[in-house]
């Protein structure tokens, strides 16, 4: 099985009702039930955190914890001593946030191949893993 990591923007779209966000919700939704999918404790963190704000997707505590009920049946890799130690390292060698650097170091972990994000450079490799934007051409109305 060939594991592909899921950026917290996936699982926004995959919630979000909004019209603006028809098209990557639908294509969210299909990586979610058609992919081998990987996630880390910090997207469902930032997933709720995101989510649960009312100019954003505007759901309640509930909701989203329901959708994080889901979603936690995929494979999840928790932040641990080795996750941040790598992430450091990744921050500097790609020079890219500690945020993202955590999200590669998180795939690494769980022997993903690829990450699906907006937040990193489409096609560029991170130490074996390929970022892929799925959204690319489609308009939305999420961060």
């Amino acid at each position: 099985m060939t594991l592909k990591f899921v950026d917290t923007n996936v699982l926004l779209y995959a919630a979000s009702a909004a019209e603006t966000d028809r098209q990557k919700a639908g294509v969210a939704r299909r990586i979610l039930l058609d992919e081998d999918v990987a996630l880390s404790t910090q997207v469902l963190q930032e997933f709720y955190w995101v989510a649960t704000r009312p100019y954003k997707l505007g759901l309640t505590h509930q909701e989203a914890i329901d959708l994080i009920d889901v979603w936690k049946l995929f494979p999840v890799q928790a932040i641990t001593l080795g996750v941040v130690e790598e992430a450091l390292d990744v921050a500097q060698r790609y020079q890219v946030s500690y945020w993202d650097a955590a999200i590669i170091a998180a795939a690494r972990h769980l022997a993903c191949t690829s990450i699906y994000t907006e937040d990193l450079n489409t096609g560029q490799e991170y130490l074996g893993l390929r970022a892929v934007n799925p959204f690319e051409g489609r308009s939305s109305s999420l961060p």
